[in-house]
């Protein structure tokens, strides 16, 4: 059984990580959209080579928007207790700053450059990363590391 104090400070852990988990979903929706993504009819599976761009910035690919709605649904399941909702945001932030580094390292008109990225890519995921992890680990501390599920 947990406390109400527990549960009440488990809930904005959970919440922003549903919060995130949406927005990772609306952006892998809207980079189906054409409009929205500009060059559509240049959108390829993956690789550098696609040159579609969501908001005309972000370049995208099916894979990429793949990703973005796996990253979602992902998020919104392990929101259902606070733990999760903590390892997705904290997991989530690590992963994309792994996922900056990878894309200042690669040549951007390489092969390995498959997600694909560009350098608005690059900055969005930096601070994304940032943003996961601080969150996670910020509201994680009124939570005491107990699972909550309500």
């Amino acid at each position: 059984m947990t406390s109400s104090r527990t549960t009440t400070t488990a809930r904005p852990l959970r919440m922003a990580a549903m919060v995130v988990a949406a927005v990772f979903l609306l952006v892998g929706v809207l980079g189906f959209v054409p409009g929205v993504t500009t060059e559509y009819d240049g959108m390829t599976f993956a690789g550098h080579e696609s040159t579609a761009m969501l908001l005309g910035v972000f370049h995208v690919s099916i894979l990429h928007n793949i990703v973005h709605l796996l990253f979602g649904v992902v998020g919104f399941v392990m929101a259902r207790t606070a733990s999760g909702a903590a390892a997705y945001l904290i997991g989530g932030g690590v992963i994309y700053l792994l996922l900056w580094l990878y894309g200042i390292v690669i040549d951007q008109d390489s092969s390995a450059n498959f997600v694909p990225l560009n350098t608005a890519d690059n900055w969005l995921h930096l601070f994304l990363g940032l943003g996961m992890a601080g969150l996670g680990l910020a509201l994680r501390r009124g939570t005491s590391g107990r699972t909550v599920t309500g």
